[in-house]
């Protein structure tokens, strides 16, 4: 599956637009932990596979698309987010405490 780019024709969607080629990628598996892993550090191959708990192959796979698509870079010391990647993660933060006080809907509900 060729990485997902803005104005192309992606699963789900064929008008191209940023936001749904954006969910395209992010829905891809494994994708977000990557990005999740990296927030606070660079990580070589082997840290990051071990981190995401994924396989080498997936984690390839991944890194690839999100190399192409800006978010994440390869230097000396690993892996790690671009300044594009960095601001991504900033918008999930407000979505991570959202969920955090959802979760705690269901605290004592489940049987």
């Amino acid at each position: 599956m060729p990485t997902p780019k803005p104005q192309h024709r992606v699963r789900g969607s064929a008008s191209g637009r940023p936001i749904m080629v954006l969910l395209d990628l992010l829905g891809r598996r494994m994708t977000l932990r990557i990005l999740w892993e990296l927030r606070d550090q660079r990580l070589t191959f082997r840290a990051l596979q071990e981190a995401a708990e994924t396989n080498p192959s997936v984690l390839n796979v991944r890194l690839k698309e999100l190399r192409e698509a800006h978010l994440v870079a390869l230097a000396d010391d690993g892996y790690g987010l671009t300044a594009h990647g960095k601001d991504l993660l900033q918008t999930f933060l407000p979505l991570n405490a959202w969920a955090d006080g959802w979760a705690r809907l269901w605290d004592g509900k489940r049987r």
